[in-house]
């Protein structure tokens, strides 16, 4: 019976976070409180749930509400605008450099791990370019998409810190052994890049013949310098190499992790925000500006952690997962994390990203644990098999923001991107086995 309840339970918040009615917070916080009363629970005994839950989840929320932050404050700073511009001066038009230039701006803008953000730092300075030099502009989604995809395996960016909470880890701990994946992941994304750069070229000499490519990159340039004066008035460009000084050392000592990573962002911040904006009105302004976004990411954390001490606590989750494992075939079970790692990407096509890693994660992980899975592998096979794929997702609320900035078609860009980026995944999860980071 406890098993049925637990199904229907996650069932019917998979449906409503499915739905797109409610925000994420509200079905992961009433829907298991019903569960656990018609298991026969009290609210007392819930409310312990509830606390061992949260607990588990305090250092990502602390976490991501600082990184937001930080990186919002870094934005507007201006730490990635010089960056961003002298990769365009870097191009000088070439169909094949501006692919490669569109990776490696998109992995700088991913730096603050928020999706929203990284389509508006991109799309504008790159869409006119692509479309003065007749490059596809499926093109520029497909190599911005995945390289933030990529990228999105930062432990602030969002998957980590959901998986984090799930398996009750440190979300730096956890990110330790991704390293290796993440950047073999960029430089496939390169190499994609290049080909499709090629192949992109040839197309548009044979269509259009040979453009004056920097004329394109001057135009282009004044163009958006013109269209960006109001951001301008937030930069600190006297602070530029302070600020860049204090992101390395930040990131440095998350990947060393001598301090949690909460705590890193924290001081980062507290540090970042007075020499950048003197006057008290300044900081407020710049707090208020980015507390939505951090507060956002935390409330659903938090429900999570909710959600998940309740499943947990109740039985809900050991009962699932010992239904699962008496009815599926022998031979599935050991390889359980492989299957579902290969179908990662397909999963973005039908689950959200609070669905994938809060309803399926945790039920996965404990009927892997049944076969003799490691709650790591399992989480390590379902991340790499999932996370290229994170902007083709009709589900993801950036993507279509994305498709905006750019007028372009969701159904359109699903087909150009899922071959590409799946076969990406693919490679990432047999180079992650190979590695150890996934065991067999």
């Amino acid at each position: 019976m406890l098993s049925i309840i637990g199904f229907i339970t996650i069932l019917v918040v998979v449906g409503l976070l499915l739905s797109g009615r409610l925000t994420p917070m509200i079905p992961l916080v009433l829907i298991p409180i019903v569960g656990a009363l018609a298991a026969g629970f009290g609210f007392e005994q819930i409310g312990d749930f509830f606390n061992e839950g949260v607990g588990n989840v305090i250092s990502v929320v602390v976490m991501f509400i600082f990184a937001i932050l930080y990186f919002g404050l870094m934005q507007d700073a201006g730490l990635f605008d010089p960056l961003i511009n002298k990769m365009v001066v870097w191009s000088k038009g070439n169909v094949i450099t501006v692919s490669v230039a569109s990776v490696l701006i998109a992995a700088v803008a991913h730096l603050d791990g928020s999706g929203a953000s990284t389509f508006l730092i991109t799309i504008p300075p790159l869409l006119p370019l692509y479309q003065r030099l007749r490059m596809n502009p499926y093109l520029l989604l497909l190599l911005v998409g995945g390289s933030a995809s990529v990228m999105n395996m930062l432990p602030w960016a969002g998957p980590l810190g959901r998986t984090a909470s799930v398996l009750k880890t440190d979300v730096t701990q956890l990110w330790h052994p991704l390293i290796p994946i993440q950047i073999i992941g960029l430089v496939l994304m390169l190499i994609l890049a290049i080909f499709l750069g090629f192949r992109e070229k040839k197309r548009i000499e044979q269509k259009y013949g040979v453009i004056d490519a920097q004329a394109v990159v001057a135009e282009v340039l004044e163009k958006t310098k013109d269209e960006t004066s109001e951001k301008n008035q937030l930069a600190r460009p006297k602070m530029l190499w302070f600020n860049v000084i204090l992101t390395i050392a930040v990131i440095g000592v998350l990947v060393w992790g001598i301090i949690p990573a909460g705590f890193a962002f924290m001081i980062g911040f507290c540090i970042a925000l007075p020499l950048n904006y003197p006057q008290i009105k300044d900081q407020t302004a710049r707090i208020r500006a980015h507390a939505p976004n951090a507060l956002t990411m935390a409330s659903i954390i938090l429900a999570a952690g909710s959600f998940l001490g309740i499943l947990s606590g109740s039985g809900m989750l050991n009962a699932i997962a010992e239904s699962t494992v008496q009815i599926m075939p022998g031979f599935v079970g050991p390889y359980l994390h492989l299957v579902l790692g290969v179908l990662g990407l397909p999963f973005d096509l039908l689950l959200s990203t609070d669905a994938y890693y809060f309803a399926l994660l945790p039920v996965a992980d404990q009927i892997g644990s049944g076969f003799g899975i490691d709650s790591l592998s399992m989480a390590y096979s379902m991340i790499v098999g999932n996370i290229v794929g994170t902007f083709i997702s009709p589900f993801s609320p950036a993507l279509w923001m994305a498709l905006g900035l750019a007028n372009l078609e969701m159904g359109k860009h699903i087909r150009y991107n899922i071959f590409w980026l799946w076969g990406i995944s693919l490679i990432l999860i047999v180079i992650s086995v190979l590695i150890g980071v996934i065991h067999i």
